[in-house]
């Protein structure tokens, strides 16, 4: 049996799951504009991230999901009187024999969480998460799910998701928490100020130099092309693989930054240093007003590149939204040495592995085990060394 033929006809209405839940019915859709409603009017509550916005995922599933074989699991739960609680933006594909539903944005997604009402959010109860698992348990043709990379937190509310057995993800992802009003020494201090306004006067000196947010298709645009032209280059220098060569890849990435936000803003936004001469670094990132988390970035390979505007550019991005009142800004997964220089702290993130079927319990048990064991690697210097060097030997 196909994915597809699994899946269909399996939206509708269900039964009061539980009567210690409110949760009293439960659709699993394979079709995002379905979806398309019900996911905007959750997403104007704001308690998921900007990674779950429709105008996000959408030409994700369109540009690689769709590559990578995997089908639109659209998990809406509603209450009695069929007023939306939640709804989960998952992709159902096959992992390792098993058939795994797992947030859609792949490893595009720093974090992954469901759309919640708010109020229902704030109350959730154990019995309602496990009444919409046991719905999606009866409903749906998937062997486990695979949620990984949730905060425990977003804004102001705990995620009702870490009611569910959970393990700490295997990668970090570092934070820095702004405090409004506060003075710009105590989110940079006054002594790696003073070493990076030293390295910007060179670059000061470039005719046209300055420091914007690409507004218009045609800046966009331009500042894509640079990016996929240099991108590569650093990333042979590391010797790592390519992630935005791959199918579609590209093409999502200039969908979600051309796509348009109320405001002026973009689904990703790009912050870019430039001269007249050249582009000299970017970051990219999405953004809702409290928190930025960036996304992508690069940086020159001229002699320009000597000045470290990479880090010049974060500094002045910063700036930029602690200006606007926001509140956090993360650098992604990974705890490379340069976000350490800005971030002494960790967004908490975990993973679920919930199996649905007797094969997905094997499945389950694998996955976590996997997860914890990438988890005490990278959190155990010598061990994260002897795979680094073992990499690179495979290499």
């Amino acid at each position: 049996m196909t994915i597809a033929a699994a899946i269909e006809s399996r939206t509708a209405e269900g039964t009061a799951w539980s009567t210690a839940s409110r949760i009293g019915s439960v659709d699993i859709l394979d079709n995002l504009s379905q979806a398309e409603k019900v996911w905007r009017g959750l997403e104007d509550q704001q308690f998921s991230t900007p990674y779950q916005r429709f105008d996000f995922l959408e030409p994700w599933q369109r540009q690689v999901g769709a590559r990578e074989e995997v089908l639109p699991f659209i998990v809406v739960a509603y209450d009695a009187e069929r007023r939306p609680l939640l709804l989960l933006p998952l992709a159902l594909g096959h992992k390792r024999g098993v058939r795994a539903a797992c947030f859609m944005g792949g490893k595009h997604a720093t974090f992954n969480m469901a759309l919640w009402d708010r109020d229902f959010a704030a109350s959730a109860t154990a019995a309602d998460i496990n009444a919409l698992m046991s719905a999606i348990r009866e409903r749906s043709a998937a062997d486990v799910m695979a949620l990984t990379q949730q905060p425990l937190r977003w804004r102001d509310l705990a995620n009702p998701m870490a009611l569910l057995p959970n393990q700490a993800s295997a990668n970090d992802c570092p934070l820095l928490t702004m405090v409004p009003s506060a003075a710009p020494a105590m989110l940079i201090g006054n002594s790696f100020r003073r070493r990076l306004k030293g390295k910007e006067r060179k670059l000061q000196t470039l005719s046209g130099y300055r420091h914007h947010v690409a507004t218009t298709d045609a800046e966009i645009g331009r500042l894509l092309d640079w990016y996929f032209a240099v991108k590569p280059l650093r990333m042979a220098e590391q010797k790592l693989p390519n992630v935005f060569a791959e199918p579609g890849v590209e093409d999502f990435i200039r969908g979600a930054c051309m796509a348009p936000l109320a405001g002026g803003s973009h689904v990703i936004d790009i912050h870019a240093l430039e001269c007249d001469e050249e582009v000299i670094a970017i970051f990219a990132g999405v953004a809702d007003g409290y928190r930025f988390s960036m996304m992508f970035n690069t940086y020159t390979v001229s002699d320009n590149s000597r000045y470290s505007p990479g880090l010049i550019l974060i500094r002045n991005i910063i700036d930029h939204y602690a200006g606007c009142g926001y509140r956090a800004l993360d650098f992604g997964i990974g705890s490379d040495d340069y976000k350490r220089l800005f971030c002494k702290s960790d967004e908490p993130i975990f993973d679920s592995f919930i199996p649905l079927s007797p094969r997905g319990k094997v499945a389950a048990a694998a996955m976590s085990g996997i997860n914890r064991a990438k988890h005490l690697v990278k959190h155990n210097q010598t061990l994260f060394h002897m795979a680094q060097k073992l990499r690179s030997a495979l290499r």
